[in-house]
């Protein structure tokens, strides 16, 4: 748990509107000041200042979070004028202050994240970064893990379901690309297209281990820091838990479950 402290801008600033708001979406920043001491604190007296333009609801440092907006008043964060980023999201700015810790700024904002889908429910799918609204490359320094950082967000809160032994049905074979700057690289994985379920003994085989590898190749790992990822054709509660958070991210019922609905998603994203 995170402290929030509450500094919101006076109401008599132009940069808080005072527009209604039902929040839908949760848009992520850097603040793009990586000056020492541009922490969570300065930002806050940043936007409290009269003259200043631009507003979001939240700024998370590696040790604390500011809120400056109430969540249901809009903000000017999103640069998209009057549309959907700035009237209907909540602006979370992420500190990359020198001195600072960005990685626990980053595990900071997305406890808060976490928090503010359960309070308001809103799903894993409508997080998105400010680029999502008007082109900006922001996050900067997120864009190039987006997937990782989402996964991170989804991985505290899915849930796991055991459930009885089901038969394996037919295998589809689809195709996913990795690029780099030099080469390409051509994988293949033969996804079940039936239901697995986490099993007493547990569902095994290289049907299995073709999810497994899916999963990894987008950062969904079985099992993060294991050898191989945990690559190794067992349905157990790491791939639940693995598949939930894949689900979750793209609003499926975070179950655990690999069936028809989550392998056809599995397989769009994959070939996309």
């Amino acid at each position: 748990m995170v402290k929030i402290i509450q500094a919101l801008i006076p109401k008599q600033n132009r940069n808080r509107p005072g527009n209604r708001m039902k929040p839908l979406y949760i848009t992520v920043h850097n603040t793009s000041n990586t000056g020492r001491g541009a922490d969570a604190a300065n930002h806050a007296a940043f936007v409290a200042r009269a003259s200043t333009g631009v507003s979001w609801h939240y700024t998370v440092d590696d040790q604390v979070i500011y809120q400056h907006l109430p969540l249901n008043e809009n903000g000017w964060h999103a640069g998209d004028g009057r549309g959907t980023g700035n009237m209907k999201s909540i602006g979370i700015e992420i500190c990359e202050n020198a001195g600072g810790d960005f990685e626990q700024a980053v595990e900071n904002a997305q406890w808060l994240i976490r928090k503010l889908m359960g309070d308001l429910g809103i799903p894993l799918s409508n997080v998105v970064p400010h680029k999502h609204w008007s082109g900006k490359e922001c996050p900067r320094k997120l864009l190039n893990r987006w997937d990782g950082f989402k996964a991170g967000i989804a991985s505290a809160s899915s849930q796991m379901t055991t459930a009885k032994p089901v038969k394996e049905t037919s295998i589809k074979t689809i195709s996913t690309r990795s690029t780099s700057k030099t080469n390409k690289v051509k994988k293949t994985y033969s996804l079940p297209a039936g239901i697995l379920k986490v099993t007493k003994p547990l569902t095994k085989g290289s049907a299995v281990k073709a999810v497994q590898q899916a999963l990894a190749s987008i950062y969904f790992y079985p099992d993060k820091g294991a050898i191989n990822n945990g690559i190794d054709g067992y349905y157990g509660p790491k791939t639940a838990n693995a598949v939930s958070r894949f689900q979750m991210m793209h609003g499926l019922t975070p179950d655990g479950i690999y069936g028809p609905k989550t392998k056809e998603t599995l397989r769009k994203i994959i070939e996309s």
